[in-house]
């Protein structure tokens, strides 16, 4: 009987042990097939490190993390920091595409300058009756963006970059304004325009990007110097701070690729949108797998996946931009080569008016079916799509676009190229080579567009937009 006893003993333990052993399996191969929770957010791993984590990170994804190390190399590498100075990021305009790539410049210009300090960017508000009007009050950076995402990424890569709220949090500001006389803390603001004063632009066309930026640091440096001296100013310190604002229209000013490829994957993640708006993309996103499956199930078959259209034909659309027609028939004959006749296509657009037209177009030459994101929410998500402004909702289109299974847009619309390219992340992560411009060789995206001249067809944004 005590042999039958332990017998049993050593049972239980063997048992207990495989139990054990086949949980821990799980466990792992739990861990290899999905990122850990600590990586949702922000990584901060070297380099070495990351090259093992990088297969499991979806780079073009809205909530992917924010990979620290690129940007703390280049915050390492760059001009000597120069105490009290402050750049503001909030001269921007248009839609998101343009919103991120100025931000996203205006941050790197600051790296290499040496700032010591940012003003929380805001956003220019766009009219609701005039979308051509882009230059209205500013909006929080919370109208689009995760303000804690952005905080927690900067301070993880830049920790001497400090990040105030406003103009006049900034230390010393207000009584630098007093000192001076000055009344209005915005007379203290300093306009520069980077590749015109600091590039040496001679003979180049006026929409290139600046080709000095290796210099762009010594330059700028050199000019606090003579302009204080100059004007009489007291040395900049602290305590006596100088801020900066770029004017308008530098957002393709950098050369991204002069960073490097780990830079240019990762740096655009330091602006992750908001999460309600992530979320309700999402919302968008499931309905159409459902209807796609549907559809497909008409046909015997049992495929979820949908075609992604970005319809840029709007009032404000450039009139030399791709006609309606131009790009109607550019999607549906590369919808058909891609094998989505009588599929399920997305539809992108902020004209109402331009949809019913696709719609009929896409019925009529490929017996696709089109959906747009009012279609496809109901109940308290419908309401709260039809509550968000126009660029808000353009901030949905967008994340369901990098979705899509296969998307098509227009060159040279940025909200297009930058959807196109934040895709392409998909092929290599931090390794991903250039998106090759004026075709589909990812596999991913095709642009209908005009590919002859570097300037006059605005192919100059594809060397300085950041995905």
């Amino acid at each position: 009987m005590a042999q039958a006893r332990a017998l049993l003993g050593t049972l239980k333990q063997r048992i207990s042990a495989f139990i054990a052993l086949s949980i821990l399996l799980l466990l792992m191969l739990r861990y290899q097939e999905k990122p850990p929770a600590t990586l949702s957010s922000i990584v901060t791993t070297g380099p070495a490190q990351q090259q093992q984590l990088s297969p499991t990170i979806d780079l073009s994804s809205p909530a992917s993390p924010f990979i620290a190390f690129p940007l703390a190399r280049v915050c390492a590498e760059a001009s000597p920091a120069v105490p009290g100075l402050v750049f503001l990021c909030d001269n921007n305009s248009g839609g998101p595409g343009n919103i991120r790539n100025y931000i996203l410049t205006c941050v790197r210009y600051a790296v290499e300058a040496g700032a010591t300090a940012l003003v929380m960017p805001r956003i220019r508000a766009r009219s609701a009756v005039d979308l051509s009007n882009i230059h209205l009050g500013h909006r929080e950076f919370g109208y689009l963006f995760d303000e804690a995402h952005f905080r927690a990424a900067l301070a993880a890569a830049c920790p001497c970059l400090a990040l105030w709220d406003r103009l006049e949090d900034v230390p010393h500001v207000l009584a630098k304004v007093e000192r001076e006389g000055l009344y209005d803390v915005e007379k203290m603001v300093e306009r520069v325009t980077p590749r015109q004063q600091f590039g040496r632009r001679a003979g180049c066309d006026q929409r290139d990007l600046n080709r000095h930026t290796d210099r762009f640091g010594q330059r700028f440096r050199d000019w606090l110097e003579a302009s204080a001296a100059e004007r009489g100013l007291a040395p900049l310190t602290h305590e006596s701070p100088r801020l900066i604002r770029l004017n308008w229209g530098v957002l393709w000013d950098w050369e991204v690729l002069r960073d490097g490829p780990e830079f240019v994957g990762t740096f655009g993640s330091l602006l992750r949108f908001r999460a309600d708006l992530i979320e309700l993309a999402g919302a968008v996103v499931a309905a159409l797998r459902r209807e796609a499956l549907a559809v497909s199930a008409l046909q015997g078959g049992r495929n979820d996946s949908f075609l992604g259209v970005h319809l840029r034909t709007e009032e404000d659309a450039l009139k030399e931009w791709p006609s309606f027609d131009m790009q109607a028939e550019g999607y549906m004959s590369e919808a058909i080569r891609q094998g989505y006749r009588g599929g399920l296509a997305y539809l992108a657009s902020g004209s109402e008016t331009e949809s019913h037209k696709f719609k009929d177009r896409a019925r009529s030459a490929a017996q696709i079916d089109v959906r747009t994101k009012f279609h496809l929410l109901q109940g308290l998500d419908l309401m709260k799509l039809k509550e968000l402004t126009w660029d808000q909702q353009a901030v949905i289109d967008f994340i369901v676009l990098l979705a899509a299974d296969y998307f098509v847009g227009v060159s040279p619309s940025s909200f297009s190229i930058n959807v196109a390219l934040k895709r392409h992340l998909r092929t290599g992560g931090l390794y991903a080579r250039p998106w090759k411009v004026g075709g589909s060789g990812d596999g991913l995206s095709h642009l209908v567009g005009a590919y002859t001249r570097y300037w006059d067809d605005w192919l100059f944004m594809y060397d300085g937009m950041w995905p």
